[in-house]
């Protein structure tokens, strides 16, 4: 068994210069997945919402979900753990 941490990616650039997109907080206004899930590379895990869009994120690694760390409604920071994955 590998365990790998699923962690928030950097949000695109674009977000600082057009400044549009990211107005007001980030949040998880879905989660895909649960424990005991087998994902593919680039499965979504959850989709974000913010001022103005909805982004997917997705699975840099296939495997199974181990454990989920976010809910509906949470904020999320680049760098936060959304869920755990055996890529074993």
């Amino acid at each position: 068994m590998t365990i790998k941490e699923v962690r928030m990616p950097k949000y695109p650039e674009c977000w600082e210069t057009c400044g549009s997109c990211a107005n007001g907080e980030v949040f998880v206004i879905e989660v895909h997945v649960k424990p005991g899930d087998v994902l593919r590379f680039d499965d979504s895990l959850i989709t974000l919402e913010t001022g103005k869009v909805s982004l997917d994120i997705p699975s840099p690694h296939a495997g199974t979900i181990v454990e989920v760390r976010v809910s509906e409604g949470d904020k999320l920071a680049e760098g936060d753990v959304i869920a755990t994955l055996d890529v074993a």
